[in-house]
């Protein structure tokens, strides 16, 4: 088993999951999160399981090289990543995981991510992605108001 580091710059989030048909699914995930989110930008990178290629779409080409990079890296077949700006996952997830071509997602987050990957003779695949660090406390008073804070700072506001 290999591990691949996944760390994103200040600002960028990242969604990884698992697709069919890259051929028209890495345009119709940049079709689709465009709707969701109108000011997103966004790339979008799939590895094609048949012809061995990683597709590449979006409309910020740091993001789409970004994307590629690490699809590529990770080689397994109809593994898709999304590096995005301007949106949080919370707001694009359902969406993107009503497309068509997605199968799957292992991870939405802007935590560092390790892609957890097995090799056999036909290919490689996915075990699992670790999404952030070890947890180390349990919330207390002081930290669900500070939760509820930030939220509100962002634009959610609880009932």
């Amino acid at each position: 088993m290999e591990t691949y580091k996944i760390d994103l710059s200040e600002g960028e989030e990242c969604i990884l999951g698992q697709g069919n048909f890259s051929l028209k699914t890495v345009d119709d995930i940049v079709r689709v999160l465009m709707a969701s989110a109108s000011k997103i930008k966004v790339g979008v990178a799939m590895n094609d399981g048949g012809m061995r290629i990683t597709r590449v779409s979006g409309n910020d080409p740091d993001l789409e090289r970004e994307a590629a990079n690490i699809a590529y890296s990770v080689g397994a077949g109809h593994f898709f990543v999304v590096i995005f700006r301007d949106a949080y996952p919370v707001n694009i997830l359902n969406d993107l995981m009503d497309v068509h071509g997605v199968c799957s997602i292992y991870a939405a987050s802007a935590n560092p991510m390790e892609v957890l990957v097995h090799e056999t003779d036909l290919g490689r695949a996915i075990i699992g992605v670790v999404d952030g660090h070890k947890t180390e406390a349990i919330e207390t008073a002081a930290d669900r108001e500070k939760r509820k804070e930030t939220l509100k700072r962002i634009g959610y506001h609880l009932g």
